[in-house]
């Protein structure tokens, strides 16, 4: 059972000044799914819980080095497998309960290593099947005994905490997966981090409030947050979005359609807002052929046609493909010019880990014509069709999802590409849970055009890149590696977890980059450039690629010409 307590009032913070107040307003398209952040993922609902729940580290927007947050310190053993957080002794939850290590054990014991929750986290905090050993030392001290080397420990650690105190009953219940769901009261949803949750009407709006018990002050000494509110506006799609901030209702919206641009871009004076673009996105888009060399159990069939695997698995010919992919005018057509061609397999804006020195391919259709006929690939009766050595007509289905209309154009343009090359590409928009069905479970497909989200850290895509992965699209699951280039992956990606130190973490990861473009398991399209608008009402913005426009939101005020 749990004692009842009245809960911890905050010492008497500094007093409030003339930064203090007023309402940012954001829109989203979609309602948060819940706000409990252990068993929600969804972008719609970490929108919110983000600005509830905090880490005991946080990633710098700029260097994108990881730093202190909830935690002030940490100290590492010289074999790299204890770990000893000193946490902060100023912070309250947002009901006035403080915050200890108690609530970091209760977090990783009771919640992400409980089998019974369906928390992702547990994928990250397990090496080899192993846990974490997770303990208290004190009120104020916890130590993480992992079973091997984990270099990306300290980003993970970025891990929102959650409240012992208010979650430990439910677990105890059994209710803890349906604990904080979107029928909640706000005041039950308790957090450290800058705002609490006020007001949720579905389909309408999100309210988040200011934490008045915030541990953090400014420079100057200032208690933060400055803001009073946060409203997320709940709009049906991104041309209602678009509209609003037209309309002045909202006071930031994300550009991620070309023609939106041009429309935008001329009003910044007239409405009084400023366009930011601050480089490449993280995401990818990419063609991915299906190389899966495997059996249908129930048909006893191969997943794929023997003739085209003989295609896909050549890489002469997915290096044609790529030299046929006209990226310069996908980014005209589709960005309006405002993107960028994608090489490899890590953003430019990933910073450290990001190699420079990866193989390109231009657009050249001589040269993808070259490497065809080099393998065989010739129109051997000049009726327009490119055949195969046995004279097999080269041709494949290419899918995608019907919901991204940005997809079906890359679609549409890599098929008029691969046409001239005398190739036959029959394409199909499909509805994304049945792609999503055929990449991971019949493995009925040729081609497909798909994205993943990217990020600074390359282990946290181990389970596309790792030959026995479920996201390793082009053949999952394998038993043993399948090439040796996949199979010198696998090392890589086994020793770079364990490499403490940065820099031979690179030269790694830089070998697993030359790899992918050499080899082309995905053939890479463009980057979308990362771009919004904002109001110009706000003090203290300091955009980023990393995180964005409000990474820094308990420091944003609104400036006085700003306010009502």
């Amino acid at each position: 059972f749990l004692l009842a307590c009245p809960g911890f009032l905050p010492a008497a913070g500094p007093p409030l000044t003339e930064k203090h107040g007023g309402t940012l307003v954001l829109s989203t398209v979609s309602d948060p799914k819940s706000f409990n952040d252990i068993v929600a993922k969804e972008t719609s609902s970490s929108l919110v819980t983000s600005l509830i729940f905090e880490g005991l580290t946080k990633t710098n927007a700029f260097t994108l080095q990881v730093e202190p947050f909830l935690a002030r310190d940490w100290t590492v053993s010289e074999d790299g497998l204890t770990w000893t957080f000193y946490l902060r002794e100023d912070v309250l939850w947002n009901d006035g309960y403080p915050f200890t290590a108690d609530d970091v054990v209760f977090t990783f014991n009771d919640l992400i290593y409980n089998d019974t929750v369906p928390s992702s986290s547990r994928d990250i905090f397990t090496i080899d099947d192993q846990p974490f050993d997770v303990l208290k030392i004190d009120d104020y001290t916890v130590q993480f005994r992992l079973p091997v080397k984990f270099a990306p420990f300290l980003r993970a650690m970025g891990q929102p905490i959650l409240p012992k105190h208010r979650l430990l009953q439910a677990v105890r219940d059994g209710k803890f997966n349906f604990t904080w769901g979107i029928d909640t009261p706000p005041e039950d949803i308790v957090g450290t981090g800058p705002f609490k949750l006020a007001q949720y009407r579905p389909g309408e709006r999100i309210v988040l409030q200011r934490n008045e018990r915030y541990w953090q002050r400014s420079a100057e000494g200032d208690a933060l947050p400055y803001l009073d509110r946060i409203i997320f506006l709940i709009v049906q799609n991104q041309d209602v979005e678009i509209l609003k901030f037209f309309d002045g209702e909202i006071d930031y919206c994300v550009i991620s359609r070309g023609n939106d641009y041009p429309l935008l871009k001329p009003l910044e004076a007239e409405k009084d807002f400023t366009i930011y673009e601050a480089g490449p996105n993280f995401g990818t888009n990419f063609l991915v052929f299906n190389q899966n060399q495997g059996m249908n159990p129930e048909t006893g069939a191969p997943f794929v046609d023997p003739v085209k695997l003989s295609w896909f698995r050549n890489p002469d010919f997915r290096r044609a493909v790529a030299h046929a992919i006209d990226k310069a005018r996908m980014i005209d057509i589709l960005k309006n010019q405002l993107g960028y061609p994608q090489d490899g397999a890590l953003s430019p804006s990933a910073g450290f880990f990001y190699n420079t020195e990866v193989t390109r391919y231009d657009y050249n259709l001589d040269r993808a014509r070259e490497l065809l006929s080099k393998n065989g690939f010739i129109d051997r009766d000049a009726d327009g069709v490119l055949e195969d050595a046995s004279g097999n007509p080269v041709q494949f289905n290419l899918f995608t999802n019907s919901n991204n209309a940005e997809r079906v154009q890359i679609a549409a343009i890599i098929r008029h590409d691969l046409q001239s090359l005398g190739m036959k590409v029959n394409f199909l928009a499909l509805e994304f849970n049945s792609l999503v069905s055929k990449l991971n479970a019949t493995y009925d497909w040729d081609a497909i055009i798909l994205g993943l989200t990217g990020g600074v850290e390359p282990h946290f895509g181990k389970n596309v890149w790792d030959s026995s992965g479920q996201l390793h699209m082009w053949y999952p699951g394998q038993e043993t590696p399948a090439t040796e280039w996949e199979e010198r992956i696998d090392e890589i990606f086994a020793a770079g977890v364990q490499e403490l130190d940065e820099y031979k973490r690179k030269i790694l990861y830089d070998e697993w980059q030359e790899i992918v473009s050499e080899e082309l398991p995905f053939i890479y399209t463009i980057l979308g450039s990362n771009i919004f608008a904002v109001r110009n009402k706000f003090g203290n913005l300091k955009p980023s690629s990393y995180a964005g426009a409000f990474h820094n939101i308990e420091e944003i005020y609104l400036l006085k010409e700003g306010r009502p």
